[in-house]
């Protein structure tokens, strides 16, 4: 059984810096393309980053490129997503998933077939 495991949530200042890890086990990681996602309150889920199983990765908002850093370590199952200079608008709660397409880079939800539980990311101002 698939499971998704995020951390590294929390509270931070603007300018301020948080690393989200999401450790995967019961599934062969380096089988999947995996994405970060994020919902705030009353808003609709929407995509951030992805990235393939050979590194290459997207990012679906313009306001993160150049702040968020989208990585994998194959070796320990894990996915991360680095964000830094963060801004009040980036709070929300941030969800991992899985994509059974290793090399595809989708923004969209229904092309993720595992989804990790979230983790909350507060920024104040």
């Amino acid at each position: 059984q698939a499971q998704l495991v995020e951390s590294g949530g929390g509270l931070a200042q603007a300018g301020g810096s948080l690393r989200l890890s999401c450790a995967v086990s019961g599934l062969t990681f380096s089988g999947y393309a995996m994405g970060w996602f994020r919902q705030a309150p009353g808003e609709e889920r929407e995509f951030v980053a992805a990235v393939n199983t050979i590194g290459a990765n997207t990012y679906g908002i313009d306001s993160v490129k150049g702040r968020f850093t989208i990585s994998r370590d194959n070796a320990k199952n894990t996915v991360y997503l680095q964000m830094n200079n963060l801004k009040p608008e980036d709070t929300a709660v941030y969800y991992c998933a899985a994509n059974p397409r290793p090399f595809e880079l989708a923004a969209a939800t229904r092309r993720y077939e595992h989804w990790g539980q979230g983790t909350q990311v507060t920024v104040s101002s």
